[in-house]
């Protein structure tokens, strides 16, 4: 039971890190891509079968 004297602060850590990544990533806007999608699913190059050469 003495491990969990370590092991509590630690994993709180860890998750503070983990959360300051997402809210970083959610600032920063790393999620958003309005038009990406929209132009990828209507372009012939992102196409589902490989190119024949």
């Amino acid at each position: 039971m003495d491990v969990l004297i370590y092991f509590i602060p630690i994993s709180l850590f860890l998750g503070g890190i983990g959360l300051t990544a997402f809210w970083w990533s959610i600032k920063n806007r790393q999620y958003d891509d309005p038009k990406g999608d929209a132009e990828r699913i209507l372009s012939d190059e992102f196409d589902d079968h490989p190119k024949q050469d």
